[in-house]
């Protein structure tokens, strides 16, 4: 009697392994990392990873899942190396921050999270916020909330007054004088500080504002933010730690700075020099764009009373000039990962990325592998995300017509697969 009801539980078990199989019918695939579109493809995924990929379409079993992509292109989950996903531009964003509390802010980021999954973008980048987007991470990885997996800031570093200081633009009495606990610091020891600090909230990456910023009240937007000292004592601390830093930048001699103090990644770079491309290709320096958010700040700007005076004169001036630098840096060579610097424009347009690199001269294929493979070996997660392959976590999305031709379908996600689980399927 016992060894039948083993056998009947073994049976069982067994049963619900093999029905926990998935068979994708793919029409057209982009294999991102040969840079070529297979078509009549088989993908398989079982407990969340791809244990096949095989030409045709094969006959699953009757207690297997089908899902038809036949008239569908298929892809990896898309990665968005820098978002601010608890919030989104507004006419009232600046007020705001005086009206809600941490919760307000945590209620306000599910839906924005959702969008973002919603749109094919499994992985983000959280580039700093108020530190609910460590919050926020964690609920999305234990499955309580939906939205991409997250690697996060949690709060940008900056000094006294500069683009990420929380208190700019405040009345005296309650601008205080924030300290690295807040990510605002002065000289190397409170960098190191700052940085720990972080850390310790449970950040995975550390972001620091190397320049003045575009959105916030503050008067200068490009000019030098932190002394060389500072940068490496960031740069030296969070390496400590085994993550990277990523630095925001504007003008051209902040961007140096934080290229000499080996921040792994510069973000924006909207002013960026010849001399500048150069000294990042030696270093190795990453660049993410945000072409998006540029042309988006620099259209909000046009409408009376949208943003404060002193930051829509910024945006008019700074915005669109991101795109052309995009495209001279791209044909220099520099390293590009695929950024849009979502919650600056609306959360789930992502896609406008890829239609603003492809006009500045980026062939569609090359943009679409800088939002997947090329994001995984930026986050040196390639063995397990960035392509679809036998052995890689179940991330895989799906738009109807050929992205590959005319990029801009890549608006119109129709599937979202995200560890195994299904959580869009328009078809």
């Amino acid at each position: 009697m016992r060894r039948q009801i083993l056998l009947g539980i073994a049976c069982l078990i067994s049963s619900y392994a093999f029905a926990q199989k998935t068979f994708i019918h793919a029409g057209r695939l982009i294999d991102v990392k040969e840079m070529r579109v297979l078509t009549e493809q088989t993908i398989i995924v079982e407990d969340g990873k791809i244990t096949s990929v095989t030409k045709g379409y094969q006959t699953p079993g009757s207690s297997d899942q089908a899902i038809d992509l036949k008239n569908a292109t298929v892809l990896p989950g898309l990665m968005d190396m820098h978002v601010h996903i608890e919030g989104e531009t507004s006419p009232t964003r600046y007020i705001d921050g005086f009206r809600d509390n941490e919760a307000d802010v945590a209620f306000k980021s599910v839906p924005l999270a959702e969008r973002t999954l919603m749109a094919g973008f499994t992985t983000v980048r959280d580039l700093g916020g108020s530190g609910v987007n460590i919050a926020l991470r964690d609920a999305i990885a234990a499955g309580r909330v939906k939205g991409p997996r997250i690697f996060t800031a949690g709060k940008a570093i900056s000094p006294t007054g500069g683009h990420a200081d929380p208190t700019n633009g405040m009345k005296r009495d309650l601008m205080e004088d924030p300290g690295p606990v807040w990510g605002v610091i002065n000289g190397p020891y409170e960098a190191r500080k700052a940085v720990r600090q972080m850390v310790k909230y449970g950040a995975d990456v550390i972001k620091v504002t190397a320049t003045g910023g575009v959105l916030s009240v503050a008067r200068d937007g490009s000019a030098p933010q932190f002394q060389l000292d500072e940068l490496e004592a960031v740069v030296q601390t969070a390496n400590d730690f085994g993550i990277h830093v990523a630095a925001h930048a504007h003008g051209d001699e902040g961007m140096q700075r934080a290229v000499k103090a080996g921040v792994y990644s510069i973000e924006h770079g909207t002013l960026m020099s010849e001399a500048t491309m150069k000294l990042m290709k030696e270093k190795g320096t990453w660049y993410v764009p945000t072409i998006t958010a540029g042309m988006s700040a620099a259209a909000f700007a046009e409408i009376p009373g949208y943003y404060p005076p002193v930051v829509a004169e910024k945006a008019r001036r700074i915005g669109a000039q991101i795109q052309d630098t995009f495209a001279k840096a791209y044909k220099s060579g520099v390293k590009i990962a695929f950024g849009s610097d979502a919650g600056v424009y609306p959360h789930g347009e992502n896609y406008r990325e890829f239609v603003y690199m492809v006009e500045a001269g980026m062939p569609a294929m090359e943009a679409l592998k800088s939002a997947t493979l090329t994001n995984a070996v930026f986050m040196k997660i390639e063995d397990k995300l960035g392509s679809i392959e036998t052995g890689k976590i179940a991330d895989i999305i799906a738009v109807k017509g050929n992205p590959d031709q005319d990029i801009s379908v890549m608006k119109n996600v129709v599937f979202v697969m995200k560890e195994g689980k299904v959580y869009k399927a328009e078809l």
